[in-house]
């Protein structure tokens, strides 16, 4: 089966803090609008996620990310379910301090409905994360 987006205007997405609030500027919005122009910021704290909800189940099997060198994340983890389950950790992923899309991470296939991503260990040392762009790729079932 060939690789397709999964997120979709379904998709419901949260994330952990937005920067000052300010959600017109740097908002969840902004992790799937395919602009470089624009980036989910979060705020200050230990640990950042974003968790999707599916509108229907998927297979992931891949995640690209594009943080911003210096509010990237050395550790991410994610989790996934299906709905009315406890998440479950998937895998671990060690993405590089830089600005460039980071496309390498294969995912153990799991079919899910929701996905959680964490941030954790930020190399920011007030434990922002910045993205730009973030990918979730896989099979639609």
């Amino acid at each position: 089966m060939p690789v397709e987006p999964l997120v979709c205007a379904q998709t419901a997405t949260r994330v952990s803090s937005v920067l000052n609030r300010d959600v017109k500027r740097f908002g969840k919005q902004h992790l799937f609008d395919g602009s470089d122009e624009t980036c989910w910021n979060s705020d200050q704290g230990t640990s950042q996620w974003v968790t999707l909800d599916f509108p229907r189940p998927v297979k992931v099997s891949q995640l690209h990310v594009q943080f911003q060198g210096g509010f990237s994340s050395r550790l991410c983890t994610l989790e996934g379910c299906r709905t009315g389950e406890e998440l479950v950790k998937i895998s671990e992923l060690y993405p590089q301090d830089n600005h460039a899309m980071q496309i390498s991470f294969q995912v153990q296939e799991t079919v899910l409905e929701k996905l959680k991503i964490t941030f954790g260990s930020s190399t920011d040392f007030f434990g922002r994360v910045v993205i730009y762009h973030l990918g979730v790729l896989g099979e639609k079932l």
